[in-house]
């Protein structure tokens, strides 16, 4: 196995093969497709190896990082994504000081043969599709929201003209919000699979058309083992902090992960505290012992998650346990 590092940016690629006497050998691409080739052969006539035994470890980097990795799975190599913290902790744990882009591909190199992560798999073809259109609209719908908030503001002063452009830009805003929101009802439509695992999903009360899109997207579109992983990527697991006698902090939630998701589950929570029997109970029994209100929908959040993992996993509708059961 051919252990390499590449540290991803919008321009270029910097390589990084870490070879068996310590020594390394870098080089420097244009990340753009046409020249994935020439890293590919470039990688091939230094180290001997056929894509199958080639190990790229790659950092989560937005979008940058998204075609070179596709196409080196493509091709057949064992490509690594990992997370960029994990990285950067585990530099700060050899006592690295310094950053460049080509340290970077020499630190993936190290961390990729002394951790082992995971392969990474792509998303299937359709959930990659759902994430992009459910993206796009999340995105459209905080332009509605930031331009109504603005909107509030120019009628406040009296401004008509302000007001008057930007119920122009509103309605062009809410047009393509529609447009899209079609859209993934049609892609989900147009897709058996897809289809039941909506159909699992707002089978649980709080859960709905919005909140199921994105909760297809996230469990569908990552491998967990457990519900447990499932919840701890949302950031819904809660942290200790303690040691000995003095220092007792309150648990929290982690909050890693899914910004994104946590705000659609929070709502959702909300709804099914007061609709959904086994979130209720939950919920309920937190509060009785004692627990603060936003503790208990924290609470109430991850059970959301552990039973849409659950749902899906087994592909049978929510049924509602006895409490206690």
């Amino acid at each position: 196995m051919a252990h390499i590092g590449i540290d991803v940016s919008k321009g270029k690629l910097d390589l990084c093969w870490l070879r068996e006497n310590g020594k390394m050998k870098t080089k420097v691409f244009t990340n753009h497709p046409k020249h994935y080739p020439a890293l590919m052969d470039w990688l091939t006539r230094q180290t001997g190896e056929q894509a199958g035994d080639l190990r790229v470890y790659l950092e989560a980097t937005g979008i940058y990082h998204e075609p070179v990795t596709e196409w080196l799975h493509e091709v057949g190599v064992q490509v690594h994504v990992v997370n960029p913290a994990q990285v950067r902790h585990y530099a700060q744990a050899l006592g690295n000081s310094g950053k460049t882009d080509k340290k970077d591909s020499q630190l993936l190199a190290r961390y990729g043969l002394d951790r082992q992560p995971p392969r990474w798999k792509p998303e299937p073809a359709g959930i990659r599709r759902l994430r992009r259109l459910a993206s796009r609209l999340e995105t459209v719908q905080q332009d509605i929201q930031r331009e109504q908030n603005r909107r509030e503001k120019a009628q406040f002063s009296r401004d008509t003209e302000t007001v008057s452009s930007i119920d122009q830009v509103l309605l062009a805003l809410q047009s393509e919000a529609k447009r899209l929101r079609e859209e993934i009802k049609d892609h989900i439509d147009s897709d058996g699979d897809l289809q039941r695992d909506q159909e699992l999903l707002k089978s649980i009360p709080g859960i709905g058309d919005a909140t199921s899109v994105h909760l297809m997207v996230l469990l569908r579109g990552k491998v967990f083992r457990s519900a447990r992983q499932a919840a701890a990527f949302v950031g819904l697991v809660p942290r200790e902090w303690t040691s000995g006698t003095s220092v007792r902090s309150r648990p929290r939630l982690t909050k890693k992960g899914a910004p994104m998701m946590r705000r659609r589950l929070y709502m959702a929570a909300v709804v099914a505290s007061r609709h959904n029997p086994m979130v209720e109970a939950l919920y309920t029994r937190l509060r009785q012992a004692g627990k603060p209100p936003m503790s208990a929908l924290g609470a109430a959040m991850r059970k959301l998650v552990h039973i849409a993992f659950g749902v899906l996993h087994r592909q049978t509708p929510f049924q509602t346990q006895p409490v206690g059961g």
